[in-house]
């Protein structure tokens, strides 16, 4: 399974989501929790060209947020990404 890494921030429902998502398929991932880092917001900022939270990687893949790997899921294309 590849490296899972979400970007988060505190009292966000749609980190939530995706945390929920990932898990119930079996994903572990690194959350980087934008709120308690300083500097990580920014540095999310220049990795993701996004400013909103959460921000997801599978591999070196950028997914974007929950509606995008909510996306994937119904379109059935999240399975083989983290199977991969």
């Amino acid at each position: 399974m590849p490296e899972i890494i979400i970007y988060t921030s505190n009292l966000c429902p749609y980190c939530t989501m995706a945390k929920r998502l990932l898990t119930a398929k079996g994903a572990t991932y690194k959350e980087l929790n934008v709120d308690t880092t300083a500097g990580l917001r920014e540095k999310m900022v220049q990795k993701t060209k996004r400013r909103t939270v959460p921000q997801i990687y599978i591999g070196e893949r950028h997914i974007g947020g929950f509606d995008d790997l909510r996306a994937l899921d119904l379109k059935k294309e999240l399975d083989a990404l983290l199977a991969a």
